[in-house]
């Protein structure tokens, strides 16, 4: 019998997840959430938050499950409002018995929306956490708020490891007129990595998030740049991707990995494949967009669907 059939092998999925808005119906007069409450045209209420936490969570549950036989050790989220709705969703229907926490620290983003990091308290220890300011500015010399990258250090079953969640800033003004705060948002990651590679040369380390890029993009290749691998490259193609804009796809949707999580000898964390969890539950089911994520919303109309976004993951096994 070889070695490696001799060794324990524990398999992980590593997740990110663009939860689409998911506010609470309270209305907070410190951020712009006027549209998710009741008296708003969208007419986001109870009901409808508690249908999407629960879908959400059923999709969760799911990720990567074909491939490790249980729910995400570790996944990051973004578009969530504060840890009121996060604790909703690991309390709701589907994750209520998978032993789920979250790291989560409120951002100065004007929409009032935040990233986060749950993580399975049963494999999983948290070490350090902290967030790093996106530093951008207006025309004024103004500063302007975005979402914060949230710096999360752990043992993955006593492997060190650390995660990177990422928000960065949207397209809606133009693809070429905002490039250059993906571009600010894509340097404060490689500021965080070479500080991380400083104490520890071959440090694990995983950036993910919904960087509003594709993988060829000057932003993420500037990151994959650094000995960091992106195995998203391959799997954006005119049929497929993470979400969709008039009909195109796109890939926004990433997982960035250190090249150390490839070798082979003498490394005990390996990285296998990373996959777009394009489950049929989370589809537009006929129509036109059919295949497409079900969203929540289109523009005040409500489709009562459950992101715009699919999640992707990567399959890490750990061999001791």
């Amino acid at each position: 019998m070889s070695k490696i059939s001799e060794e324990n092998i524990i398999n992980h999925t590593i997740a990110f997840y663009n939860l689409e808005n998911l506010f609470d119906t309270i209305n907070d007069p410190d951020i712009f959430d006027d549209d998710f409450t009741a008296d708003a045209p969208k007419k986001w209420n109870q009901s409808r938050f508690k249908k999407k936490v629960r879908n959400l969570g059923h999709i969760i549950n799911q990720i990567g499950f074909k491939d490790t036989k249980k729910p995400p050790s570790l996944i990051g989220v973004a578009e969530i409002e504060n840890a009121f709705v996060l604790q909703e969703l690991i309390n709701s229907e589907h994750l209520k018995h998978t032993n789920y926490k979250f790291v989560h620290f409120d951002s100065n983003d004007e929409r009032g929306i935040d990233t986060a990091l749950l993580y399975n308290v049963d494999c999983f220890e948290v070490l350090e956490k902290k967030i790093h300011e996106v530093y951008l500015e207006k025309e004024a010399g103004v500063q302007d708020y975005t979402r914060d990258i949230l710096y999360v250090k752990g043992k993955l079953d006593g492997v060190i490891v650390h995660v990177l969640v990422n928000h960065w800033p949207s397209r809606r003004a133009g693809v070429k007129l905002t490039e250059p705060q993906r571009i600010i948002a894509s340097k404060t990651n490689i500021k965080i990595i070479n500080s991380i590679r400083k104490v520890n040369t071959n440090a694990k380390i995983i950036v993910l998030g919904d960087f509003n890029d594709d993988p060829e993009s000057n932003s993420i290749k500037a990151i994959s740049n650094t000995s960091m691998y992106n195995p998203m490259e391959l799997l954006l193609t005119r049929e497929d991707g993470s979400l969709t804009f008039k009909g195109e796809w796109n890939l926004f949707d990433q997982i960035i990995i250190s090249q150390n999580f490839l070798q082979g000898y003498g490394n005990n964390f390996r990285f296998k494949e990373a996959k777009i969890f394009n489950f049929h539950g989370a589809q537009v089911f006929e129509g036109v967009y059919k295949g497409h994520p079900f969203r929540t919303y289109a523009g005040p109309e409500y489709l009562g669907g459950i992101s715009d976004h699919f999640p992707i993951y990567g399959v890490f096994t750990i061999h001791n």
